[in-house]
């Protein structure tokens, strides 16, 4: 089980309002929803059949913590391109009174590892390709351990009740969609890299099975039952993890790699919340190594001295800032974010409302920032430089509210489509080491994000819960899509808090990226047409595909709404 910190290591960073004219006041005190508001709850996930897991949970009389794990669990099955127990994850849990805990449950470099982990013979970076379809790209998978965490301290169901749904679709088999189709096409360099992968999902003549296909893992379903049985113990100790580390370690080059002391010793870790306050919302999401919370909150907190309601989602005005700020936001970023406990991560300098209104103050409305430097946050005190991270992808998103009122924000990734490509027990082992810089230094400074033996890489996922002006639950919202998260998050925050939109209708709402120079609009959307427009302010566009994928639910009018991305196959389940 996990460490306890002391309760004062445990509290959100509570932010005050900015004492600027007409500056909101702060939230109410935190109030329970009443159990009668809704009895049954809801779960809202990536895949209907990972959702209905959850709510079967719900109608047992589970709690929002049984569901996730169930979801989370199913996700495995139906969605093996972007999650499950081969990877890992981020956990935020709300009482019905308010108290926010979170568990980061993300993977670890093997002891082994250095700064020189992913560089070739020649003392240069490897090829990205060469290093996720191997075992240096594969961390200690930590989603089975956070769920044993959670499970403990909010579970109501038995342990193993939770894998029934999971265990029945991998040896029942569950049908391939469509859009499963499509990633086995796409990414069929990682979903056919290991024979045990080939044998599921490809025929004799190296295609993938046609959709509508029933899809039986009865490797997979055997580990569930095992870990089911035996607990998270089973997973990380005796056999199971020997066979993980020797699988990752004969298929890692050089002298280096995974042991099974990595696997045993591997403990998920409760984190302190990184709360702020955004006009009269209070915004909790989770730390380090996490980049969510503190890239949200600046994007939104950056944009507050705006009317953005008043602007709208028509309004090219409103797009110009929200690009301006997310190039401010990422600069800090890439700068500063990475695992806590290696680097020394200026977390209250990040989100401090100060700071934040002094970096806003460069955004102008009539145009676009020639240059975007990172910031110099309170106790930034080392001198760092930016990382050479390849681009992050993949990744699943569900959230769980249950009758009492607990609510669960829960995002899962494996990194890229299918992860390393390596299969074992029947899952994919992530590739999320990947998501370290290849690079350790760059002019002679430290890159906060290189790789380290034991460390966690910086991820992009922003599970985020939202409590109105009387402490109530307003908003659980999260995304799948890479470095894209936190942007679709603030983007679905704005639109419910600052232009009033239902969640589901927020989080369709078009998606433009800038995390740096330039701004991808997502290609199809409405917002091409605003192009020559964002041109005219100094930007440079293009259109293309972007990977989005959001999920959320929120309380309105004293109902519980759930809400999925219609660029997915999400649905909400009820019990």
């Amino acid at each position: 089980m996990l460490k306890r910190f002391l309760a004062a290591t445990l509290l959100p960073f509570l932010i005050a309002a900015c004492a600027a004219p007409g500056a909101y006041s702060a939230p109410a005190a935190s109030a329970p929803h009443a159990a009668t508001d809704q009895p049954g709850g809801l779960v809202s996930a990536a895949d209907p059949r990972a959702a209905e897991a959850g709510a079967e949970m719900l109608r047992k009389g589970g709690s929002a913590t049984d569901a996730a794990i169930a979801t989370m669990l199913a996700l495995t099955v139906v969605e093996p391109q972007s999650s499950g127990i081969g990877g890992g994850g981020f956990y935020l849990h709300s009482s019905p009174e308010g108290t926010v805990e979170t568990i980061d449950g993300r993977e670890r470099a093997p002891a082994a590892a250095g700064p020189d982990w992913f560089l070739g013979a020649d003392g240069e970076p490897m090829g990205f390709f060469d290093a996720v379809l191997s075992g240096k790209s594969a961390g200690v998978p930590g989603n089975i351990a956070l769920a044993a965490e959670a499970h403990e301290r909010h579970g109501k169901l038995e342990w193993a009740e939770l894998f029934g749904p999971s265990i029945a679709l991998a040896r029942d088999g569950y049908v391939l969609t469509e859009r499963g189709r499509e990633f086995l096409v796409r990414a069929k360099n990682r979903a056919a890299h290991d024979p045990a992968g080939a044998a599921l999902f490809y025929d004799e003549a190296g295609e993938p099975v046609p959709a509508g296909t029933v899809v039986r893992n009865p490797a997979l379903a055997a580990t569930f039952e095992m870990i089911a049985q035996g607990g998270a113990h089973a997973f990380y100790s005796g056999g199971f993890a020997q066979g993980m580390a020797h699988k990752i370690a004969k298929a890692t080059p050089g002298g280096a790699a995974m042991s099974v002391g990595d696997v045993t010793g591997y403990e998920a870790t409760e984190r302190p919340p990184v709360c702020g306050q955004y006009r009269v919302y209070r915004i909790c999401g989770m730390g380090p190594p996490s980049s969510g919370a503190t890239t949200v909150f600046a994007i939104l907190k950056q944009l507050e001295p705006f009317d953005l309601g008043a602007l709208g989602p028509e309004s090219v005005t409103f797009w110009h800032l929200f690009a301006e700020s997310q190039r401010l936001a990422y600069a800090d970023r890439e700068l500063y974010l990475a695992d806590g406990d290696f680097v020394a991560v200026p977390v209250e300098g990040l989100v401090d409302p100060a700071y934040l209104a002094e970096r806003g103050k460069q955004i102008s409305p009539t145009g676009r920032l020639a240059g975007v430097q990172p910031g110099k946050p309170a106790g930034a005190a080392v001198a760092l430089a930016d990382g050479t991270e390849p681009a992050e992808s993949g990744t699943s998103h569900f959230v769980a509210i249950d009758g009492a009122g607990n609510a669960v924000s829960y995002t899962s990734t494996i990194e890229g489509s299918f992860g390393s490509g390596l299969v074992y027990g029947g899952f994919y082992l992530n590739n999320e080491l990947t998501d370290f810089s290849f690079a350790a230094e760059k002019d002679g400074h430290r890159i906060a994000n290189r790789v380290e033996g034991g460390k966690r890489p910086r991820s992009s996922m922003a599970p985020t819960l939202v409590f109105g002006p009387d402490g109530r639950l307003r908003l659980a919202v999260g995304a799948a899509g890479g470095s894209t998260i936190p942007v679709q998050v603030a983007k679905a925050i704005v639109g419910v808090i600052d232009f009033g939109l239902p969640a589901q209708d927020a989080i369709a709402l078009p998606t433009a990226f800038s995390p740096g120079d330039s701004i991808a609009i997502e290609q199809g959307s409405s917002l091409e047409a605003m192009i020559p427009a964002l041109e005219a302010l100094g930007h440079s566009v293009s259109a293309r595909p972007l990977p989005l994928k959001a999920n959320a639910a929120e309380w309105v009018d004293g109902e519980l709404v759930g809400a999925v991305d219609p660029r997915s196959e999400g649905a909400v389940s009820r019990p």
